[in-house]
């Protein structure tokens, strides 16, 4: 632990420090969001903020190669690891093309079927899936390929929608990357097997990434991770689950905490876990294509009726709205987990503790902060 807890500090210090060299090269060549009439942010800010994530992530990368007891672990831990910021970095400069020369949406998708191509054509692919009687359900090349492709390009997509506050998408990842790596470790810990694995080390690089980048995406952010950002941690996200497939056999993979007959959701979680981490954008994808498509319009045509856009107009400010869709991101990522790996009523209370809070911040604090809603004060003393 003590050594992705290392990891996780690199990745963050050094995407913080690279942030101020990504802000000027950002300014120095243009790549600056103009005010539109969908965005909420009031004065241009620069872009290119993913150069720093993946900055922050080749560091982690190099300095985990180097640990002794990562270093140590198996052959195809680096080798798949390696080829995940490959890709990254090939996604992250579509990003910066993008910024700075505004890519038409069929350009970009290209681009991300590139690195989607990329990722299968040298193994980081679904391969089998186990079931928790031991039998294995094993994918042809196609199905890998389709499989792997559909599950990156949505996931991809999926964070491109929902950075459309300060700080927002960086926050979501982060959130989902740090449940991820906690069920990897927790996983290989139940089972007493290698605590290496290609899963943990990127999902803790990229926990770490977010984390440094979030002081200067905050509102009110200096600096925007831009497509560059948003699609490079979307595809570093839905990779590291890719690369946990067919870690665990079925056995392994249902046996609980403590002993206990967890739930089949660890088998299918490097398929489901993108999907339940990112719900909340992935929700929003689903919904603006078609409120576009109903409305006859591209449904890469933007617009202002996201689900954040909705947070600000029942009254939440901008900071309040990321802070309440960090909050559901983090019930549905880490309740995934722990529903994933234990079992009981103490599970089951902890998730419906976690929902009642959620959904009171959600829907009760725009209530209590509107005028005429205000505490009366006491009499003066």
């Amino acid at each position: 632990m003590r050594e992705y807890i290392l990891v996780f500090l690199v990745a963050a210090s050094v995407t913080y420090l690279l942030t101020v060299i990504a802000r000027e090269i950002a300014l120095r060549t243009g790549a600056v969001a103009r005010v539109r009439d969908r965005d909420v942010h009031a004065e241009p800010i620069p872009y290119l903020g993913g150069l720093a994530m993946l900055g922050g992530l080749v560091a982690a990368y190099l300095v985990a190669r180097e640990l002794p007891f990562l270093s140590l672990s198996g052959p195809f831990v680096f080798r798949d690891a390696g080829v995940v910021i490959v890709a990254g970095a090939l996604i992250c400069a579509v990003g910066v093309l993008d910024d700075l020369f505004e890519l038409d949406a069929l350009t970009k998708l290209g681009g991300q079927l590139l690195a989607a191509g990329f990722l299968v054509a040298f193994g980081v692919q679904f391969y089998f899936f186990t079931g928790p009687d031991g039998q294995v359900f094993s994918l042809d090349p196609a199905q890998r390929a389709l499989l792997t492709g559909f599950l990156v390009v949505a996931t991809i997509n999926a964070v491109n929608f929902v950075d459309g506050l300060d700080g927002l998408a960086a926050g979501v990842v982060g959130v989902g990357a740090l449940a991820f790596f906690l069920f990897c470790y927790q996983l290989t810990s139940l089972n007493n097997t290698s605590r290496a694995t290609t899963a943990a080390l990127l999902a803790v690089a990229l926990a770490g990434a977010c984390v440094g980048f979030l002081p200067h995406n905050f509102n009110p952010a200096r600096l925007f991770m831009g497509d560059s950002g948003s699609m490079l941690i979307g595809l570093v996200l839905s990779a590291s689950a890719v690369t946990l497939t067919g870690q665990f056999a079925g056995s392994e993979l249902s046996q609980g905490g403590a002993g206990s007959q967890a739930s089949l959701a660890p088998t299918l979680l490097p398929l489901l876990l993108p999907i339940t981490i990112l719900v909340v954008p992935l929700l929003d994808l689903v919904l603006a294509v078609v409120r576009r498509t109903r409305a006859g319009r591209s449904p890469f045509a933007p617009d202002k009726q996201h689900l954040h856009h909705r947070l600000l107009e029942i009254g939440h400010s901008q900071r309040r709205a990321v802070l309440i869709m960090w909050m559901w991101a983090a019930l549905v990522a880490f309740g995934t987990v722990l529903a994933s790996l234990y079992s009981g009523p103490w599970v089951v209370a902890a998730l419906v503790g976690g929902a009642g809070v959620t959904v009171a911040l959600t829907f009760l604090l725009p209530v209590l902060h509107r005028p005429g809603h205000a505490v009366p004060a006491g009499p003066p003393a």
